[in-house]
């Protein structure tokens, strides 16, 4: 493990420790819940997932016996039921996930005050000054897993490394409280002859890529040319190209970072096809809101706004516009998006899903614009309307305030984008579990 060093003025000695950085995963961790609620489901192949009625009805977690069936994770539930028809469908519950999850971490950060989420499941550990408490951190590793599956019983996996990038590559190679060790003195035996999707931020379409210059392993991909790899990929190639290599110095965030958002959007599968520009207005409406409440709750204004429509036959178009001026309302995104979407200039709607993106974040423009004709009293007046809006369905729920129009199809508008849907969209290496 790669070496820190610190200088102890009171008694004048240097301390040399080894930078220990751990990744723990919870192994199928929506199905652990459920089983560790209900022991029952244990003993039977069993799996989350969504509500094919109103057609988000995927597969987003199994237990081990739904996985001997070879049920998959993103399967759709009709897929999943024909290849094991007794499986048992769980609907997620969202809040016990959050709950448990926080719970396991709170383990973590007995130990650390370096403890980085990675989305509800994954979290980096950085052990490296916690083992002048608690000891060699590779044996702190293995003793926080073992402490949650003691107090859980739910299992973890674990990887050790001297980087995240390994860390997070550890966790993955051997799952069902996996504990996997990858010290610098030996990691290219270990890491070179793997698949170079096994690496952090390396999805299809770069494996794909990537295989068409002949890079098949993360060896391959650390004996690369840089320059090469740069003029294919920008940036980014080199960074992959570090990763390989071991080259990542990148810290674990202390307990309570927040990192800043570079985008907030929605999307929903809905009930039934939007046929009409009206009603994909209203579904655009309750989008827009919940968008508007985010950035005025996090203090920022948006400059640009996207939209992504996927039609029946599975087809996505996106596009996106830059505003005039930067807006927290819901009225304003609602309007772009609607502009957007008859730009697409679709002669026969019949859409399966849509979102709405908000991008160039900015917590610096403390003031309203507008253009010639506009009156600042009225955009005040229309945030002053919209937080009342959002306060009244936080206090009372949110079908306690509702848009007339949105009832003319009260089943297409149905949903809460304020509650689990809403979605706050992954940013940057290592900050969001994405790949390219």
């Amino acid at each position: 493990m790669r070496d820190i060093v610190e200088e102890d003025d009171e008694y004048s000695y240097t301390v040399i420790m080894k930078r220990i950085i751990i990744h723990s995963d919870i192994n199928h961790c929506y199905a652990q819940i459920e089983e560790m609620l209900r022991p029952q489901l244990r003993n039977v192949p069993m799996a989350v997932g969504g509500s094919e009625e109103k057609r988000n009805g995927i597969i987003l977690a199994k237990n081990d016996l739904a996985k001997a069936a070879h049920v998959k994770t993103g399967e759709s539930l009709r897929e999943a039921k024909r290849k094991c028809p007794e499986l048992v469908i769980v609907h997620p519950d969202y809040d016990a996930y959050v709950y448990y999850t926080e719970k396991i971490k709170d383990i973590y950060r007995k130990y650390t005050d370096r403890v980085e989420s990675f989305g509800l499941d994954e979290a980096w550990i950085d052990v490296t000054h916690s083992q002048r408490l608690f000891g060699d951190g590779v044996e702190l590793a293995k003793r926080i897993q073992d402490e949650v599956y003691e107090t859980f019983g739910i299992t973890v996996s674990m990887g050790v490394s001297f980087n995240k990038i390994f860390a997070k590559l550890a966790s993955d190679l051997l799952k069902h409280k996996g504990f996997v060790v990858i010290r610098e003195e030996e990691y290219r035996e270990k890491i070179c002859p793997l698949p170079v999707e096994d690496l952090l931020m390396v999805g299809s379409r770069t494996r794909k890529k990537l295989n068409e210059m002949r890079i098949f392993t993360i060896g391959d991909l650390a004996a690369a040319d840089p320059d090469r790899l740069q003029r294919r990929f920008g940036i980014m190639g080199v960074l992959l190209w570090s990763y390989a290599n071991g080259q990542d110095e990148s810290e674990v965030h202390e307990v309570g970072y927040t990192r800043p958002a570079k985008s907030i959007g929605n999307s929903k599968t809905v009930v039934h096809d939007i046929t009409s520009m009206a009603q994909l207005r209203e579904v655009f409406r309750v989008l827009s809101e919940s968008i508007a409440a985010r950035l005025r709750m996090d203090h920022l204004k948006c400059g640009r706004v996207s939209i992504t429509v996927r039609s029946t036959e599975l087809k996505s178009r996106s596009v996106q516009h830059k505003l005039m001026f930067f807006t927290d309302l819901a009225k304003d995104i609602l309007e772009a998006a609607m502009q957007l979407a008859a730009s697409l200039k679709m002669e026969e709607i019949s859409l399966r899903s849509v979102g709405i993106q908000v991008t160039d974040l900015s917590s610096q423009i403390r003031f309203d614009q507008t253009d010639l004709f506009g009156n600042l009293n009225d955009v005040d007046r229309q945030r002053r309307m919209e937080q009342v809006l959002y306060d009244i369905r936080i206090r009372y729920g949110y079908d306690s305030c509702r848009m007339a129009s949105s009832q003319v199809d009260g089943e297409l508008t149905d949903f809460d984008p304020l509650g689990v849907l809403h979605q706050v969209h992954p940013i940057g290496a290592l900050d969001g579990p994405i790949k390219i």
